[in-house]
């Protein structure tokens, strides 16, 4: 592999440090307008030049989206949008528009435009139209073949780079561009504030029948015909690389800290190993968060996003956070509940997990506990190797 950059969310500053500490090389995060993700914790004037700072104190760049569509209105705040972006340093706009585009070429021509997915770019003439306007990077459409992107790679400059989704949620329509969630809630996908009505149950009614649901499918809870399936494509990172893609993108800046963590540090130990194989553990890092069941998407053909017929599998949870370590003894914060005589699992950034039995709980005012159940309280647990601040432990969920 061709040492590609790995990058992941960051919807809040928790998800920032999560996505540095297991191994990103660069994360996209959102300011207070604009963005793709509205009811993330994003970033406001005071905090965006304090993550890019932490960021690049670490070695990571910052890429801030002004991906959404905006209105007359809208854009008239976009100058100092832009201007405060330039101020923050971030090392990249990620944008939609093409008048966006063009005015970030000119107000603001030292930072690198990134062109969204939301572009919807699916050939070469549009790619290098755009490369032709002052973009650096495109990002390509999630419904491109391996050998769609090939040509394209082919046919463009090659100063222009490509990035491309390994892995998150898919969305039914074309690239994001939904109108679904405005029509049945008022609530706009090309502003950030989708409600996804794609994940609901549907049944069918006839005008003449009120109150009488009959399923489309065979599945007894309902349709879930434009419930897509998550993509994954840990397993295929060479292929991409071989195609021409140069940065690898993970979807998720409203998901967890958890899932930013488990998921960047699979794709870490796969990007880092020999022939850029996953290592076993690795394969089963990304079915320990909230997900669906996985797919490949269109990358190699048709039929693509594949409907999903029920909700998340979601077997593990965050149990503590680690603050420190000192002579056998783990402090932590609390996540979520666990007892004296729990197996956790210890995520190790770079490296597998490591398995802690839970031998006693201390917690600082009462002493020695059957069980952690303050919520975010502060506990000791023994812990017989060293642990740096902010790994995390999880647990299985017991049904």
């Amino acid at each position: 592999m061709q040492n590609p950059e790995l990058l992941s969310p960051a919807g809040s500053w928790e998800r920032l440090e999560a996505a540095v500490l297991y191994g990103a090389d660069a994360v996209y995060l959102g300011g207070e307008q604009f963005g793709m993700r509205a009811s993330c914790g994003n970033f406001d004037a005071e905090t965006l030049p304090l993550a890019v700072t932490y960021a690049h104190a670490r070695g990571v760049r910052v890429y801030l989206t002004c991906n959404t569509l905006p209105s007359c209105d809208e854009a008239d705040q976009l100058p100092a949008f832009l201007r405060q972006a330039a101020q923050a340093g971030v090392d990249a706009l990620i944008v939609a528009d093409v008048g966006v585009l063009r005015l970030a070429r000119e107000l603001v021509p030292e930072i690198p435009v990134h062109v969204s997915t939301q572009a919807g770019i699916v050939n070469h003439l549009t790619a290098g139209a755009l490369y032709e306007l002052g973009a650096s990077r495109v990002v390509l459409a999630r419904e491109l073949s391996l050998g769609e992107i090939r040509k394209i790679r082919e046919k463009i400059p090659p100063q222009l780079e490509l990035e491309a989704f390994v892995h998150g949620a898919m969305c039914m329509s074309f690239s994001g561009r939904c109108l679904l969630s405005q029509y049945l809630n008022g609530r706009d996908a090309n502003r950030g504030d989708c409600s996804q009505p794609c994940r609901w149950r549907y049944r069918l009614v006839e005008e003449k029948r009120p109150g009488q649901y009959f399923p489309v499918g065979e599945e007894t809870k309902g349709s879930y015909i434009l419930n897509a399936k998550d993509l994954c494509m840990l397993e295929h990172l060479r292929e991409l690389s071989e195609a021409g893609i140069c940065s690898f993108k993970i979807e998720g800046r409203a998901k967890s800290a958890y899932y930013v963590a488990a998921v960047t540090n699979a794709y870490r130990a796969a990007m880092d190993a020999e022939g850029g194989e996953p290592p076993p553990w690795a394969l089963e890092e990304v079915r320990k968060v909230s997900h669906r069941a996985y797919d490949t998407g269109f990358y190699f053909g048709q039929p693509g996003q594949y409907p999903q017929d029920s909700g998340y599998i979601r077997d593990w949870e965050v149990a503590a956070v680690a603050e420190s370590w000192q002579d056998g003894l783990l402090y932590v914060t609390q996540r979520n509940r666990f007892f004296a005589g729990d197996t956790l699992e210890m995520m190790v950034p770079h490296s597998a997990p490591k398995t802690l039995a839970v031998e006693a709980v201390f917690d600082p005012q009462e002493g020695r506990v059957d069980d952690a159940k303050r919520p975010m309280g502060r506990y000791a647990l023994p812990c017989p190797f060293p642990v740096e601040p902010d790994w995390m432990l999880r647990k299985r969920i017991q049904r």
